[in-house]
């Protein structure tokens, strides 16, 4: 197999390692908004803040705040944003909103229970899968590896920084905060150190793998052999 065609196989698993990720994220931020009750993460707190206040849909107000943050960060880095980050800023808020009107909330205060910490998992393999590929970060990634690199802060730091600023502000318009919320901002992280490798190790198996059939595929037939 040819380099090109090497490339173009890897690509597109790439690829959809990108898209799958995405996908698996929007179910997961979609599952905890389910029961809201017990809180959400601190952005979604933000983006179904701006719904209640100002209508529209949780995933729209998902997309213009990450337009917004993508508008900012280019301008101040001086550089045009990666395609990853327009499609990550534009399909994360399609598939909340997908999944929103897909899945019905539950009952009972055990299911409430079982589907946030269920979704809070889903979360964090989305963005594990999604990140994987290193396509191109999402909109608030971007953000906060800007702000990182002009303070001189470090990540995790500027990261929960972040997240508190938002978290307060969506409180303000009403967005659903509690336990859940603080759950998600101290543990997703940790949760996403264990998906992220995981992924990582599925995306190289899978381009290993392909360039092992291709090696077979590629070698000559011998017409009397035993092997």
């Amino acid at each position: 197999m040819t380099y090109v065609k090497e490339k173009k196989r890897e690509n597109f698993i790439r690829w959809s390692f990108f898209f799958i990720g995405l996908v698996i994220l929007g179910l997961g931020i979609s599952m905890t908004m389910q029961v809201k009750e017990f809180g959400i993460g601190p952005w979604d707190v933000f983006h179904y803040g701006l719904f209640l206040k100002l209508g529209l849909t949780v995933g729209t107000w998902s997309i213009i705040a990450g337009l917004l943050i993508v508008l900012t960060s280019s301008v101040l880095q001086k550089m045009w944003p990666q395609v990853g980050t327009i499609l990550n800023m534009i399909l994360i808020g399609v598939f909340i909103d997908f999944f929103n009107w897909l899945l019905p909330e539950p009952e009972t205060l055990i299911m409430q229970l079982l589907i946030f910490i269920s979704g809070t998992f889903v979360i964090a393999l989305g963005i594990g899968v999604y990140v994987a590929p290193d396509i191109g970060a999402g909109p608030r990634d971007s953000l906060m590896l800007l702000i990182t690199k002009a303070t001189g802060w470090n990540v995790s730091t500027v990261r929960n920084g972040i997240e508190i600023i938002v978290a307060v502000a969506g409180f303000a318009l009403g967005g659903p905060v509690g336990a859940g919320t603080v759950f998600i901002a101290l543990f997703l992280g940790t949760f996403v150190g264990y998906t992220l490798p995981q992924a990582k190790t599925w995306l190289q198996f899978l381009i290993m793998k392909g360039d092992m059939y291709e090696d077979i595929y590629q070698r000559p037939v011998r017409a009397n052999h035993h092997d």
